[in-house]
């Protein structure tokens, strides 16, 4: 186990980034069996968690295409990392790309072992991340666009945007690894690449019809709070199983992730007691979001102070942020995306360069990386999060306009109005 005292932060970050890669030692029974268990409440943040978070959210006519997206990309995106994303992400390569020697998990065998767990496991908790991350993206154009094309838009984008990303942050050779960077379970890699392609898909595809004029409340608040609760479960296997071991790290890891959702909330909550007179049920579990999604880069660096502190920003900060969103420029990210995970994991990046400092005492960071101070470290979390925006948002509008003109990506206003659950799938969420 780790002693927070006695590794450095290149250490820590080392052990839990360590590439899927063949190792010459044992695995560990006590850090698989957590993995293990972590991988299941990652899966499980996805269906049922974000499935029924999102689901209520939107209209009754639309409920069942929510939870087909989450099912079906679970599936589509399970079957590509297979094939070829798992490759691209973890094996040798240069530092933007990984190669072709992992395709199809060729050499993950009962005996390989990526650090002290199998290398089987290390892949399959992987595989949730990448399933996750375009579910994730869905929030922006719910409501409007073709199955079809979600599907499609969703494979080329695990292939083109989010392997690559995560190939330079956490494969011993990827050019963010190596320069650094601090992003412990997914700031640049889920967060803000889920929330900068939200961000282009809703700019590129145009609000719903009615959008501003038209009343949009989420038709079972009920189903939302449940997904929430599992979604807040779930972040555990998330955070702490990132430290790829049962130890120190992954306890803290946990411990901070809990406090930060805590914040979060709280303070999402008091903001619209403040604006709007009284909190509301949908802010109290979007300000935990907001909370998990800003710790998440951080969740391995920070301690317990740190965590307060960054939660009770990103409810401030991401309430603000949804309210400039909908309110201010009249974007249409339909489930609030980009304002609480875009926003969220570019907070949580920066602010782990601060909190991750030792000197800092009652925050309790681990310290930096021997040659590293605050400025140094700052200008690396930046450098990472202009990276990953850039590359996310140019990559998405051009998948996008593929995709668009492949198979058509918005169904028609008549479609919109009838609703989704009869067009693209003949059934219907309610039949009372």
């Amino acid at each position: 186990m780790f002693s927070r005292s006695k590794v450095t932060l290149a250490g820590v970050l080392f052990s839990a980034c360590l590439p899927a890669i063949a190792q010459a030692q044992e695995s560990n029974g006590a850090d698989t069996a957590w993995i293990m268990t972590s991988t299941a409440l990652v899966l499980f943040m996805t269906i049922p968690g974000l499935s029924l978070f999102y689901g209520g959210l939107v209209r009754t006519r639309n409920v069942l295409s929510v939870l087909m997206q989450c099912f079906a990309i679970t599936c589509v995106a399970s079957l590509f990392w297979l094939a070829l994303g798992y490759s691209l992400a973890f094996s040798e390569g240069n530092g933007f790309i990984g190669g072709l020697g992992k395709v199809l998990f060729s050499g993950v065998a009962e005996d390989s072992v990526s650090g002290t767990i199998p290398e089987s496991v290390f892949a399959l908790f992987q595989m949730t991340f990448a399933i996750i991350t375009p579910a994730l993206i869905f929030g922006g154009f719910a409501e409007r666009v073709r199955f079809g094309a979600v599907m499609l838009f969703s494979v080329l984008w695990l292939l083109l945007v989010y392997a690559p990303v995560t190939h330079w942050v956490w494969a011993s050779d990827g050019w963010l690894f190596n320069k650094g960077l601090l992003d412990f379970a997914g700031g640049t890699v889920v967060h803000i690449t889920a929330g900068i392609a939200s961000l282009v898909c809703a700019l590129v595809l145009g609000p719903r019809t009615g959008f501003g004029k038209t009343p949009m409340p989420p038709h079972n608040m009920t189903m939302t709070v449940t997904g929430a609760g599992m979604l807040w479960v779930g972040w555990f296997g998330f955070n702490g199983g990132s430290a790829l071991a049962a130890d120190g790290n992954a306890g803290m890891a946990m411990l901070v992730t809990h406090i930060s959702a805590a914040a979060g909330s709280v303070s999402w909550m008091m903001m619209e007691k403040i604006k709007f007179g009284k909190p509301s049920v949908l802010g109290i579990v979007t300000g935990m979001v907001a909370g998990l999604g800003t710790i998440t880069p951080a969740s391995g660096f920070v301690g317990p102070g740190g965590a307060l502190v960054i939660g009770l920003i990103a409810g401030v900060v991401c309430f603000f942020a949804t309210q400039a969103i909908k309110n201010k420029l009249q974007i249409d990210d339909s489930l609030d995306v980009f304002p609480v995970h875009g926003v969220g994991g570019i907070m949580g990046t920066f602010m782990a360069g601060i909190f991750a400092s030792s000197a800092l005492g009652l925050f309790s960071g681990q310290g930096y990386a021997e040659g590293m101070n605050m400025g140094s470290q700052l200008g690396v979390q930046v450098t990472g999060i202009v990276a990953t925006i850039v590359y996310t948002g140019v990559l998405t509008l051009v998948i996008l306009k593929v995709v668009n003109a492949i198979t058509g990506f918005r169904v028609t206003s008549e479609e919109e109005t009838t609703g989704l659950d009869i067009v693209l799938h003949d059934e219907r969420g309610y039949d009372l």
